[in-house]
């Protein structure tokens, strides 16, 4: 905070304020908020939540209750703190946008920046024990993935394939996150909403799925095929995957996240394929399955050892069928380390 000049640091209930406290309050409507200054810190606190936080930390509570409203608590807190006279602050961007109001409103029209350089920055270098659970998730993913493809058969249902591979990541004690199965031209839609298609022979099947055992989920996307390939299949999927292998011979410390998302895309562009890559090379993974650092076209952060983020190029043709290849990687120092020991190769069902 002190080298990026911010006063104050709000935080709501949410991912934010449990990666920095373990926990986090109930989040409700009620304006809560734990906020940071350089030397203090404090809670405004819905009177209602207050003793079951009390059992948690000592972090002095500014309480307020339904009858009088948070305004003044809120002030209280601010003084407390040393921030009511706050120029510059940082908002946790998940934050209901009637808390971030609130406290704009209390205090002489602060400028604000949201928590890219402050939590957001330490949240995305994960340490080994984050690395140790993180891939202990993407090993269940592995598992999970098999369990899928040994589901798909002429006939079955999206949604029952679905099923299979919920109940695995359920039987290992991981809590599923998602699961996207697109099966025939549904794979042509990158955030496919699982349905009721029944899988048909000659359908590509794309599976992008997560769970979550303890604080990290897995996010992976593998390809597979029931019967004989579709017309161009082979053509695209080693188009797909010379992309991941540009991004990951891209991706080093000290490398721009553009850089590497430009690295896949422009695999894709050069093989005429460029208009049927319709999204960002990828996303952060820690306590979110999507957070800090995006890897797209336009990020100028700095990738940095201990980075956790996926690479997922795809061509999604429409009508026809869609192919992306998804791995989590950690960043060392000489390049990046794929989380998964799930093969990349087209999954050829009979």
């Amino acid at each position: 905070m002190e080298l990026n000049k911010i006063d104050l640091l709000a935080l709501g209930p949410g991912t934010h304020m449990n990666w920095l406290l373990g926990f986090n309050p109930f989040p409700d409507e009620r304006p809560c908020m734990l906020l940071v200054g350089q030397e203090k810190l404090a809670f405004l606190m819905p009177s209602v939540n207050a003793e079951g936080v009390k059992e948690k930390t000592n972090i002095p509570m500014h309480c307020w209750n339904d009858e009088v409203g948070a305004e003044q608590a809120l002030k209280d807190a601010l003084l407390s703190t040393g921030t009511a006279t706050s120029k510059h602050i940082a908002i946790d961007e998940a934050m209901r946008a009637h808390f971030a109001l609130l406290l704009i409103e209390s205090l002489f029209s602060p400028s604000y920046e949201y928590t890219t350089s402050t939590i957001g920055a330490l949240r995305m270098r994960k340490d080994h024990d984050e690395f140790v659970n993180l891939k202990e998730n993407a090993l269940i993913d592995d598992r999970a993935m098999q369990v899928g493809f040994a589901a798909i058969r002429e006939g079955v249902s999206e949604l029952e394939i679905a099923e299979a591979i919920n109940k695995h990541f359920i039987s290992e004690g991981a809590k599923p996150q998602f699961c996207i199965v697109g099966s025939g031209p549904n794979s042509a839609f990158p955030h496919h909403h699982t349905g009721e298609r029944k899988v048909q022979r000659g359908d590509v099947v794309l599976i992008d799925i997560g769970g979550r055992k303890g604080t990290f989920p897995s996010d992976m996307t593998r390809m597979s095929v029931l019967g004989e390939l579709p017309e161009d299949y082979l053509e695209i999927h080693a188009i797909v995957e010379s992309a991941v292998k540009a991004a990951l011979s891209a991706a080093k410390p000290g490398v721009m996240a553009k850089d590497v998302d430009a690295a896949a895309r422009n695999v894709i562009k050069e093989a005429d394929y460029g208009e049927y890559f319709v999204h960002r090379l990828g996303h952060g993974l820690g306590i979110d399955i999507h957070e800090q650092p995006y890897i797209t076209a336009t990020s100028e952060v700095i990738l940095d050892e201990g980075m956790v983020f996926s690479i997922e190029p795809g061509i999604y043709i429409p009508g026809k069928f869609g192919v992306r290849l998804e791995e989590i990687v950690i960043l060392r120092a000489n390049g990046p380390e794929i989380l998964s020991e799930l093969t990349r190769e087209l999954k050829m069902l009979n």
